[in-house]
């Protein structure tokens, strides 16, 4: 049986290993998420994006139809949004 004194129960000492390279696992679309939002022109599609979605409102009479077809775009937008930032690394 192990030492119970060589555990370490606290602390954030087994994450010094571990590279940014580790960090990113092979596949994760982040990167290129924030790769293709760099820049001015992205940051443009991304403020045109929230214009139409986020920061739209419907009116009372809106549709039960109308509504669930913002919802789904919001949340689109929303992901890309997080994607973006976590390639970003924020």
């Amino acid at each position: 049986m192990a030492d119970p004194t060589e555990w370490n129960y606290g602390g954030w000492a087994w994450l010094e290993g571990v590279s940014s390279a580790e960090a990113v696992p092979a596949g994760d679309p982040a990167p290129s998420f924030a790769r293709c939002f760099a820049g001015p022109d992205g940051a443009r599609v991304l403020d045109t994006l929230k214009a139409m979605t986020l920061e739209r409102t419907l009116g009372p009479d809106a549709s039960d139809a109308t509504l669930r077809d913002l919802e789904g775009q919001r949340r689109l937008v929303t992901l890309i949004l997080a994607l973006t930032a976590r390639g970003q690394g924020a």
